[in-house]
């Protein structure tokens, strides 16, 4: 046990996938071994910004922003966010001009020409599109607020997280292209979106305590998956039960439980792609805590 504190700082977003995977942590529902966490739920780009400093102890992060933190921390084995062919999404209200079922070099002709609304700079979700398509025209815009800035003209496609995955039909978008399902069809990996991380600096003891209570927490809400839904609920945004559950089971899934062998090569093969491309300035070293 940590001799200076037994408290940690463990940051997630609002959402109902994490949610779910905290949710026995939250409600002491694993034993905790004598630690104790202040929960700091924030948006992904706000805990991607924090872990730039180093602030939480633990912390949800995109595995675009591990690139830039990988001296300070390394990724817990388990927590992972994946889109097994499936993931973030471009999706326009007028697609003229784009054939239906259009083949991607034209899908990127037809999105170099064009302004895209992104979740953040820093998000897995963004690195992704720059990979498929280069260089384009962007505006930050906070992810739920991304589909207004679409209708209203501000942008003409955007690029959605979260549940916008599971609504953009009903409200009333078309896909351009399933990032996810582009890479899968590529690499034949899954698209590694989201992790969780803990500071290097901890002791090695402690952070093995920290990962077997994180994976307990993973397999609690697995395993009471009724009740960890509804816990998440709270944090389903314009979701019923069903939906929630959906967008739970897309994200907390065998690789949440744990990476693999194949969950690792997704990420290392990622963040080598992003920087052949010149989007990483240097490939990061992929350290896990074991």
């Amino acid at each position: 046990m940590a001799a200076e504190s037994t408290v940690f700082t463990l940051g997630h977003s609002p959402d109902p996938d994490d949610a779910f995977m905290f949710y026995a942590m939250a409600e002491n529902k694993i034993n905790l071994r004598g630690y104790r966490f202040e929960h700091r739920l924030e948006d992904i780009q706000t805990l991607n910004e924090r872990a730039l400093r180093g602030e939480l102890h633990i912390s949800a992060i995109s595995i675009h922003a591990f690139a830039y933190v990988s001296g300070r921390y390394a990724l817990l084995p388990c927590g992972a966010s994946m889109g097994d062919g499936y993931g973030p999404m471009v999706v326009a209200v007028n697609t003229e001009g784009l054939p239906a079922n259009a083949p991607d070099d034209e899908i990127r002709a037809w999105l170099r020409g064009r302004t895209i609304a992104i979740p953040g700079r820093m998000t897995s979700a963004y690195l992704a599109l720059q990979i498929y398509v280069g260089e384009f025209d962007h505006v930050v815009v906070p992810f739920d607020q991304i589909f207004d800035a679409v209708k209203s003209g501000r942008a003409a496609a955007g690029l959605i997280i979260h549940e916008g995955q599971l609504t953009y039909a009903t409200s009333g978008f078309t896909k351009v292209v399933d990032l996810g399902e582009w890479w899968k069809r590529e690499t034949g990996l899954p698209l590694p979106l989201g992790g969780n991380v803990l500071r290097k600096d901890i002791a090695e003891p402690v952070q093995r305590d920290l990962l077997a209570i994180m994976r307990e927490s993973i397999d609690y809400g697995l395993a009471h998956r009724e009740e960890a839904v509804a816990h998440s609920m709270p944090y389903a945004r314009d979701m019923d039960a069903r939906l929630a559950g959906k967008f739970i089971g897309m994200y907390v899934n065998d690789y949440t439980r744990d990476y693999g062998d194949t969950g690792r090569k997704a990420v290392r093969e990622f963040l080598s792609t992003a920087h052949q491309g010149g989007y990483l300035k240097a490939p990061p070293t992929v350290e896990f805590v074991e």
